[in-house]
């Protein structure tokens, strides 16, 4: 059974994100799911998200890397984001989890991540096509694995000694975590925009 606590300002700004993101996750799985059937059901479809070479959903679809486990790969996003909205729902009530949650949680948003991130870089540099709401989801598990981290380093789910304690809590009130991912993100855009120039608008 659940203790419950007040929930401060600070958690409900991350869980009220963590909930925004899992539900744009879902939506986006749930889009992509739909439009997997229709390619599967006619190959040449002209998917909404397929806008020119370069931004085309459904020649990634058509991809091995979209069915990297032998499946669509937006079925583990209809899997997984309800696992998301349901955490955050239940910590905006003011649940208090198990650490030994918390460190599952940061593993499964941290290995959702790297498969996010393989996809992503697949695209850019192999397949050499990218899908919108694919780079949608990118930026959600971006988001949505910051929000994990923050919580867990903040609460120290980890258990770290108290020096190191210290060092991560000023490390996060001065928001440094939030200028390393945003800096990323700028990053991952910058190496869009130089691969593929002038094409993502022709």
């Amino acid at each position: 059974m659940f203790n419950k606590k007040m929930v401060t300002r600070a958690s409900t700004w991350l869980f009220g994100t963590m909930l925004g993101f899992g539900i744009i996750g879902l939506i986006v799985s749930f889009i992509l799911s739909i439009d997997e059937i229709q390619v599967l059901k006619n190959p040449d479809a002209i998917l909404s998200c397929s806008v020119n070479a370069v931004l085309n959903c459904s020649t990634v679809m058509q991809t091995w890397q979209a069915h990297a486990f032998g499946f669509p790969n937006m079925f583990i996003g209809l899997m997984a984001f309800p696992v998301v909205i349901t955490t955050a729902v239940v910590a905006l009530c003011g649940a208090t989890l198990p650490r030994l949650f918390w460190r599952f949680a940061v593993l499964g948003f941290g290995l959702g991540l790297l498969f996010s991130y393989w996809l992503f870089f697949n695209s850019v540099y192999v397949i050499q096509v990218l899908c919108p709401w694919c780079l949608v989801i990118t930026f959600t598990t971006t988001i949505l694995f910051e929000v994990i981290i923050r919580y867990s380093l903040r609460e120290n789910i980890f258990n770290l000694r108290e020096k190191a304690n210290e060092r991560v809590q000023t490390f996060l009130q001065k928001d440094y975590d939030k200028l390393v991912v945003a800096s990323w993100i700028v990053l991952l855009i910058l190496l869009v925009v130089v691969k593929f120039g002038n094409g993502l608008f022709a």
